[in-house]
């Protein structure tokens, strides 16, 4: 697990909403620029079986004293308990973002924003990508390539990537979540759109998940 030593090492360091994430990690937290700490937004649960299921809002503006190439940078941690991450961003802002989640055997969930470009980094032998995530983002994105490896084509130089950083021995799932709708993806829709090969990139080989056909 991650060695917060520039992090808070006590509960008592913690606000009272801090305190109550650390128990109960669930709901909707914005996340702020925090000039001279480590992380933008640091969570590592304190029960070893505790589910995570978050959505971490990026602001739509820079901060005053946020450095133009800035990453926002987030961290989830957790023994054992299950993880849930969206990372919910608006147009027309695009914040850029660093997320972090380490975990010893969770399964992970992530949702990440249909404008995500960048790179993602995963240990799972054999990751899930949604049809969402291979419809809107895939193309846009650089799974387990080196760090310095060449930026993808259509990148702007004035792009400053996105990353992520799944590490775990439990299976990892990533999804989209949509920027337009400001939720996550629908499963019908994009399903049917992966069918009908809307997709211009390939995606690895993964199974349709059909269970949508059963949803209300």
């Amino acid at each position: 697990m991650y060695d917060a030593n520039c992090s808070t090492s006590t509960l008592d360091s913690h606000s009272n909403m801090e305190k109550a994430l650390l128990y109960e990690p669930v709901g909707t937290q914005r996340v702020h620029f925090q000039g001279g700490k480590g992380w933008d937004f640091f969570l590592e649960t304190a029960r070893p079986e505790t589910q995570t299921d978050l959505s971490l809002v990026l602001p739509h503006y820079r901060a005053r004293n946020q450095p133009l190439d800035h990453r926002l940078s987030m961290y989830v941690g957790s023994e054992s308990g299950d993880i849930k991450v969206k990372v919910c961003r608006q147009p027309p802002s695009r914040s850029p973002f660093y997320l972090e989640i380490q975990s010893d055997e969770s399964d992970v969930t992530v949702w990440l924003p249909s404008d995500f470009r960048g790179r993602i980094e995963h240990s799972c032998s054999k990751a899930i990508f949604s049809a969402g995530f291979t419809n809107r983002i895939m193309q846009h994105a650089r799974i387990n390539e080196p760090a310095d490896a060449p930026a993808l084509p259509h990148y702007s130089p004035l792009d400053i990537p996105d990353e992520v950083v799944v590490h775990t021995d439990g299976n990892v799932t990533f999804r989209m979540w949509d920027v337009q709708t400001c939720a996550p993806e629908s499963r019908g829709k994009e399903t049917w759109k992966r069918m009908l090969g809307c997709c211009t990139k390939k995606a690895p080989e993964t199974t349709i998940d059909w269970d949508f056909l059963l949803e209300d």
